[in-house]
């Protein structure tokens, strides 16, 4: 299986699930969780951006989504 994930720090990540990390700034932990996001401003109601957190920075990475109205749903990785 192979991915691409957009981060906020990181860009872009492509590798296998296995390979896949956290897209925190400076973490390189594995991916725990998917936060699946829009910007409604740019993306169509049913475009779907992801970035992936380690449990560490799932908060915290939720939260910065979450307070700009961008969160649309957390889910496990991979899966």
């Amino acid at each position: 299986m192979t991915t691409s994930i957009d981060g906020p720090a990181s860009g872009s990540v492509t590798g296998s699930a296995n390979e896949a990390i956290c897209s925190a700034r400076g973490c390189r932990q594995p991916a725990a969780w998917r936060l699946l996001w829009n910007n409604p401003r740019l993306h169509t109601e049913d475009r779907r951006k992801t970035w992936l957190a380690c449990d560490q920075h799932r908060d915290s990475l939720g939260g910065f989504l979450s307070v700009r109205g961008f969160l649309r749903e957390t889910a496990p990785f991979p899966g």
